[in-house]
């Protein structure tokens, strides 16, 4: 039976990545930002990092793709939320295997998206940014563990978000404070340069981390000197991340099966009738 759920929630999952690069606002929301840091990065490119002889733009399209990765959380936290609010996960709940297949198809789909995101972004970024170390094998294979590590800690927090907020408008709730966590995370500037009280706090977030691993993939050696310690840390960055990982894969079912339970028709048209009058 749960080889049957896979199944099916890897074909929905394709389904939806599909739709999401046929639809035209979806299509849009999928080239919008990578565009706009592209254009951001462009005008970064020849300015240099103080006195270190690095550009900002080789520092800052590592540390953007390591944001773009965590924002993954915010993705499956809006998409539960909307198919909770219209009404598709109550319909998976009465279908037989319909919440595993659900939630594989949710995957599926989010993390084909980001993994295309990322793709949209990198490629270009290679072209016009200068002083990247892309040679290395090594550094390809950190980028690949980073990212698939980074997205385990990273999608089920937004599905317990998902679980806790029970509409779309509610989402800037998540927005605000995960844009908090970017500006103190060392995303668009080293984080050596932020007091130390704002310094370890940008590191009990995920967000750090990742920005973290993909500087160490991306970046030649000589430019740790503007991290902690001026190491990488690539041991704490595992074992952060997987911190995050278990937390997440520990909590998240247990919150998505309370939510499905608490789901019912009469609950859906209320949420429905409340989004009508606001329309009206």
């Amino acid at each position: 039976m749960r080889t049957v759920a896979i199944r099916a929630g890897w074909r929905r999952g394709l389904i939806e990545l599909r739709q999401s690069f046929t639809n035209g606002p979806e299509l849009t929301s999928h080239f919008l930002w990578p565009v706009l840091m592209l254009v951001a990065l462009f005008f970064l490119r020849d300015r240099d990092f103080g006195s270190t002889g690095f550009l900002l733009g080789a520092l800052a399209l590592p540390s953007i793709l390591g944001m773009n990765a965590a924002m993954g959380m915010v993705s499956m936290s809006q998409q539960l939320t909307a198919d909770r609010e219209d009404g598709t996960l109550l319909r998976a709940k009465a279908t037989p295997n319909g919440m595993p297949g659900f939630l594989v198809g949710k995957v599926v789909s989010v993390a084909g998206g980001l993994l295309a995101d990322l793709a949209i972004l990198l490629i270009p970024g290679l072209l016009i940014v200068e002083g990247l170390a892309v040679g290395s094998a090594t550094g390809w294979l950190t980028l690949v563990w980073v990212l698939l590590l980074g997205m385990v800690a990273t999608l089920p927090i937004g599905a317990v978000l998902g679980s806790v907020f029970t509409s779309a408008r509610s989402q800037g709730l998540i927005q605000l404070p995960v844009l908090g966590l970017i500006a103190i995370s060392g995303i668009f500037y080293p984080i050596t340069a932020l007091p130390d009280w704002l310094e370890w706090i940008g590191q009990l977030s995920p967000i750090y981390w990742l920005g973290l691993g993909m500087r160490s993939a991306l970046l030649p050696d000589s430019a740790v000197v503007v991290e902690i310690d001026a190491t990488w840390r690539h041991l704490e960055t595992a074992a952060v991340l997987g911190v995050w990982a278990l937390i997440g894969l520990a909590v998240a079912p247990v919150v998505l099966r309370r939510m499905a339970r608490r789901e019912s028709g009469s609950k859906v048209a209320e949420r429905r009738e409340r989004a009508l009058q606001r329309v009206a």
